[in-house]
């Protein structure tokens, strides 16, 4: 039997804070700004794409807190239970003084108008306490998710650059005040489960993984919330009811990664950031498209699960995921069903789960020695952009020079991520050659019928879909970048 309580409760800055009446769809901004009066988390477009409201997060992993640049905007207040946030109030320097993160900001010009900074400061914040010494590339990543409408990026950049000049983590009160908040982050997950509310304003976080297949089998009709960086935009851009809703974020058990020699287990509440030291160990050829995915920020509470479970055609994970082979692990209750990841959409907005059924792990197998593997993602901004569209490609080539399989999946080109089966079979038994590639590019079109958008035109998918693969077989002859662009 699971004890229940009645109350979320986390710490902000410095206090313990308990509510006993929340909304499922109260946002973090909105609750900081209107009820805690602290304003330095500001809004800039209510979608977590500028990083105006950015704070931090701090969560346990395993006996360690990790403190993660969110954005309160489409963060919601029941997520929160049994953590440690942290808003730009909360920073300050020794002696009264600005926090080291400030002060370099000040030194270098790195404020215009003012109201992206607080943004600015906390990513930062969050960059430094992790490298002190930070890199071009780091600070550039970093930096992904907040935008600054003044055109101030160079001297926020020397600002960063400039750090480690004014201080180092280890002499900031929020490092020395990290022990005595590990324990009262610890005292709050408490392993109870939380139900607060009724009706669609009903609330559950579970106490564990099994408390949750219990909940949900028993809940199909609830709405499962992991990152909420695709069910925060039904909140703050149309005004969706959401409830009832099951809160999972906090679940270690879902954050976990299991490997083998021949592939790894990733469980649903994994999240961009958490996989990526995974990503450049085990999948390297993954790198580019990991870093292009939304901002720092979005990478921190988005998870692989939730970006597959929503089904979405323009996700950018399951076209690399389906070219490798995926399978997912289904759960409701206590029974477990592995199907392959291509099988699991079925149509636009409908996926092979049943109710009271969620997704558990994505397992990865590991890419065979001497395949041929690449994925490209195309959208209008290089960084925190959804694709227009996102093709992979897995080719291997025997030693006749022959192609013995071919796994070319896209999203975006149709109301499914979909494998490229009419291409892949005009390429299966040919050799691998330009001449070859050529003669399957009409096959696209026997695949895939785009729909236009605001994000590209059918025709030019279409184009952009058959150039990638072009782009793809020079690349693997050894041809440069510049080259490759000349035909995607």
């Amino acid at each position: 039997m699971v004890d229940v309580a009645n109350a979320i409760r986390f710490l902000l800055n410095g206090e313990e804070v308990t509510l006993t009446d929340v909304a499922p769809d109260l946002t973090l901004l909105d609750w900081l700004r209107l009820e805690r009066r602290l304003r330095g988390t500001k809004e800039g477009c209510a979608e977590g794409d500028c990083g105006a409201c950015t704070v931090l997060v701090g969560r346990l992993a395993g006996e360690e807190i990790i403190y993660d640049s969110v954005t309160a905007c489409i963060r919601f207040v029941a997520s929160l239970h049994g953590t440690h946030v942290v808003t730009v109030e909360h920073l300050r320097g020794e002696n009264g003084v600005l926090h080291p993160v400030q002060q370099a900001m000040v030194d270098h010009h790195g404020s215009q108008c003012g109201f992206c900074t607080p943004g600015f400061v906390m990513s930062l914040y969050g960059l430094w306490m992790r490298e002190p010494n930070p890199t071009r590339p780091a600070i550039e990543k970093a930096l992904q998710g907040n935008l600054c409408r003044c055109t101030g990026y160079a001297p926020i950049i020397r600002a960063a650059e400039s750090l480690s000049q004014y201080g180092q983590p280890q002499g900031d009160p929020l490092w020395a005040e990290r022990i005595a908040a590990r324990a009262r982050i610890q005292a709050l997950n408490d392993g109870k489960r939380v139900e607060l509310g009724a009706g669609d304003k009903k609330i559950f976080i579970p106490a564990s993984l099994d408390d949750f297949a219990d909940i949900y089998a028993a809940n199909p009709q609830a709405r499962i919330v992991a990152g909420s960086t695709d069910v925060g935009l039904w909140v703050t851009k149309f005004m969706r009811p959401i409830g009832p809703v099951i809160f999972i974020g906090h679940l270690q058990e879902l954050r976990r990664v299991v490997e083998s020699e021949t592939g790894v287990e990733i469980f649903a509440g994994v999240s961009y950031s958490d996989a990526f030291p995974l990503i450049e160990t085990r999948f390297p050829h993954l790198n580019e498209l990991w870093n292009r995915i939304a901002g720092e920020q979005i990478r921190n509470m988005g998870t692989i699960g939730g970006n597959i479970a929503n089904g979405s055609p323009i996700g950018d994970t399951p076209p690399p995921f389906i070219a490798l082979g995926a399978t997912l692990r289904l759960r409701r209750g206590s029974e477990r069903r592995d199907i392959a990841l291509e099988d699991y959409f079925l149509a636009y907005g409908k996926q092979d789960r049943q109710p009271g059924e969620f997704v558990e792990s994505i397992t990865l197998p590991v890419l065979p020695e001497g395949e041929h593997f690449a994925t490209y993602k195309i959208s209008k901004r290089r960084d925190e952009d959804i694709s227009a569209l996102c093709g992979a490609f897995r080719v291997a080539v025997g030693g006749d020079g022959m192609v013995s399989l071919a796994r070319i999946a896209y999203g975006g080109m149709s109301g499914t991520p979909k494998r490229a089966s009419a291409v892949e079979a005009a390429l299966l038994g040919k050799p691998w050659t330009l001449e070859s590639v050529e003669a399957a590019l009409p096959a696209f079109a026997i695949d895939y019928q785009p729909l236009s958008d605001m994000r590209a035109s059918a025709e030019y998918r279409l184009l952009t879909a058959q150039n990638l693969l072009k782009r793809f077989f020079l690349e693997t002859q050894g041809q440069s970048a510049r080259l490759t662009r000349e035909v995607a």
